[in-house]
């Protein structure tokens, strides 16, 4: 199921052509461990189809795919006894595979990880809020399929 000449190691994994610990492998998505994880547990849930970013998903495959990222989170959570877990996924930047995948990271209060992985700001003003929102949410349209 992926696409032709989509050669990145997460298509390879997919189609069984590279090893992996597998935790999940279905007609939507295959999960596996990180290699380098950020605790141990961590899991990269990727769509079988090749795909770069979330923008590629096409408007059936969005709640399949995020079902799945629920079932492997609530695994991770589970089976690691851990108290949260941490969920992401990087868009082109940062995304060191050209292949979506969400990050599942088991989380455990003061083990060391603070908040998201880079500083945070603050806005200057209420006014500068109210402005961006208003230029997100006018650029905010559903997506066709």
């Amino acid at each position: 199921m992926t696409s032709a000449g989509a050669d990145d190691v997460f298509c390879r994994i997919v189609a069984g052509e590279e090893s992996a610990h597998i935790v999940l492998d279905d007609e939507v998505a295959v999960a596996f461990l990180d290699q380098r994880p950020v605790f141990p547990g961590h899991v990269l849930v990727v769509p079988r189809r090749h795909v770069v970013t979330l923008l590629d998903l096409t408007h059936d495959e969005i709640g399949p795919y995020f079902e799945r990222v629920q079932w492997v989170t609530a695994a991770v959570q589970e089976a690691l006894e851990a108290h949260g877990s941490f969920v992401a996924i990087n868009n082109t930047v940062s995304q060191s595979v050209a292949h979506l995948h969400t990050h599942v990271v088991p989380r455990r209060r003061k083990d060391g990880l603070r908040g998201f992985f880079w500083p945070r700001q603050r806005y200057g003003a209420d006014d500068e809020m109210a402005a961006l929102a208003a230029r997100i949410r006018a650029a905010v349209t559903p997506r066709s399929a």
